[in-house]
C-alpha cells in the first residue's frame, strides 16, 4: 500500500525541521562554546551573523510546522485529500526547504515572499477541508 503524498510531504517537513535543528546548532557552537553547551545555559548568549539567522529561521519553522502537520493530518483522517491538499503540501515543503537557505544567507524580501508561499500551502490544505 502506498503512503499518501501529503503524508510523504509531512515526513519531508520533519526532515527539514531536523536540518534546521542541526544546522542552527552547528553554526551556534563556535559562538557559544562547549562550556556553555554542556552547562546549565543560565546566561543566554545572543547569536550573531549566520548563527543568529539560522536560530531565527528554526524558530520560524517551529511556528508554522504545527499548523501544517495538523492540517495534513485532519485532511488525511477526514478523507479530504485531493489536488488542493497535494499542491498545498508541496508548496509548504518546497517553500520551507528554500526558506532556510534564504534566511541563512540574509536574502531580504524574497525570503518573506517564500514564507508567504508556505502559508498559502497551509491555506490550500485548509481550503480542501471546507470545499
Amino acid at each position: 500500500m502506498r503512503m499518501a503524498f501529503e503524508l510523504q510531504m509531512l515526513a519531508a517537513a520533519v526532515v527539514i525541521g531536523l536540518v534546521h535543528l542541526f544546522w542552527a546548532a552547528a553554526a551556534a557552537q563556535p559562538q557559544r562554546g562547549l562550556k556553555w553547551n554542556a552547562g546549565p545555559r543560565d546566561t543566554p548568549i545572543e547569536l550573531t551573523g549566520v548563527a543568529g539567522r539560522l536560530q531565527r529561521a528554526f524558530a520560524n519553522f517551529r511556528e508554522t510546522f504545527p499548523f501544517f502537520a495538523a492540517a495534513v493530518l485532519v485532511a488525511y483522517l477526514g478523507g479530504r485529500l485531493g489536488t488542493l491538499t497535494a499542491y498545498g503540501a508541496a508548496l509548504y515543503v518546497g517553500a520551507r526547504a528554500v526558506y532556510i537557505f534564504l534566511y541563512a544567507f540574509g536574502v531580504p524580501f524574497v525570503r518573506s515572499l517564500v514564507w508567504l508561499v508556505s502559508l498559502i500551502g497551509i491555506g490550500l490544505i485548509l481550503a480542501a477541508l471546507v470545499i
